[in-house]
C-alpha cells in the first residue's frame, strides 16, 4: 500500500494502520486530505480501489483531541460519557497539569479521570464550569442531541446545565436531519415503567426495558432504561419539555434546553466544526 505523496517533518507512515500519523505544527503532505487535531493529525490513505479509509474509532480520537482547544487552563471540565469522551479523556493526559480537575457524569469516567491523575469534584462543589464535553448518539442541525447510549443521560444533562458550553464530539454517521432514528433512552423510577411504556405507544413509539443478561441495568442512580423507538422528533424542546412531566421519568434522553453550543464533528477529511 503506498504511503502518501509527501508527509511533514515529525509525520510517520503506520503500517499497521494504513495510515500516516502526523505530529507538529502544521502542514500536511501535498493532495493528502487531512484533519488537525490539538496539534495532530490523521491522513486517510489510499487502497488498492482507491477508496480513503479512517476507522470510526480514528474519527473518535480525531474530535478527542481536537476538544482539547476548549479545555481553559486552570479550570474546571465537566466531562460526559462513552467511547469517544473515552478518547478525549486520553487526549486530557497529556495536559492534566493545566486544569484543576473535572466534574464527572458518570462512574466510569469518574475512574478514567482518577486513573490518569485528574482530581474529580462533586457537583455540588462547583458553583458553574466553563465548558462541558461529551458525545451524542445522534445530533441535528440545530444542536440538539439524542444521549443515554451509555445510561449516564440524567449525570450528563446535570452536568451540561451546569455549564456555560456545550461542546459534543461525534462522527459524522450521528449527525442527522431529524432525531429519532436511535432509539430515545429515558431513565425511570421502575415502579412506573410499564405506565410510561403505555404513554409511549400513544405516541407511536415502542418502549422497551434495557436489559443486560436478561435483567434490567441499573442505573448510577438506581434506576431502570427504557429505549424508545419509532418516533420522528421534529420539535425537540416540545418532546423533552413533555416527556420530562410524566411521573416516573427521572429525565429523557433529548438534549434540546441543554444543547450544544458546538460539534466537533470528525469525518474522513478532518474535524468538521458546527457552531450552533
Amino acid at each position: 500500500m503506498p504511503a502518501p505523496a509527501a508527509s511533514p517533518a515529525g509525520g510517520r507512515w503506520c503500517p499497521a494502520s494504513g495510515r500516516a500519523r502526523l505530529r507538529g505544527p502544521g502542514r500536511t503532505g501535498r493532495g493528502a486530505r487531512a484533519g488537525r487535531a490539538g496539534g495532530a493529525w490523521i491522513i486517510p490513505s489510499v487502497n488498492q480501489a482507491g477508496d480513503c479509509r479512517v476507522t470510526q474509532d480514528e474519527l473518535k480520537a480525531l474530535v478527542g483531541q481536537a476538544a482539547l482547544r476548549y479545555v481553559e487552563p486552570g479550570g474546571i471540565v465537566g466531562v460526559g460519557t462513552g467511547s469517544t469522551v473515552n478518547k478525549f479523556i486520553e487526549a486530557l493526559a497529556a495536559m492534566k497539569d493545566q486544569v484543576r480537575g473535572a466534574v464527572s457524569s458518570s462512574v466510569a469516567s469518574t475512574e478514567r479521570l482518577k486513573a490518569i491523575g485528574i482530581p474529580v469534584f462533586d457537583a455540588n462543589e462547583v458553583e458553574e464550569l466553563a465548558v462541558y464535553i461529551d458525545g451524542a448518539d445522534e445530533i441535528d442541525g440545530g444542536g440538539h442531541m439524542i444521549k443515554g447510549g451509555g445510561a449516564a443521560l440524567t449525570r450528563e444533562k446535570i452536568v451540561a446545565a451546569q455549564s456555560r458550553r456545550f461542546v459534543c464530539i461525534a462522527d459524522e454517521s450521528k449527525l442527522v436531519p431529524v432525531l429519532g432514528n436511535f432509539p430515545v433512552p429515558v431513565e425511570v423510577i421502575p415502579m412506573a415503567a410499564a405506565r410510561i411504556t403505555r404513554q409511549f405507544a400513544a405516541m407511536g413509539g415502542q418502549a422497551r426495558l434495557r436489559l443486560k443478561d436478561g435483567v434490567p441495568i441499573v442505573t448510577d442512580n438506581g434506576q431502570h432504561l427504557l429505549d424508545v423507538s419509532g418516533l420522528k422528533i421534529a420539535q425537540p424542546l416540545a418532546f423533552e419539555s413533555e416527556v420530562n412531566q410524566w411521573p416516573g421519568v427521572v429525565t429523557v434522553g433529548v438534549f434540546a434546553h441543554q444543547k450544544a453550543s458546538v460539534c466537533l464533528l470528525g469525518t474522513p477529511s478532518g474535524v468538521r466544526t458546527l457552531d450552533f
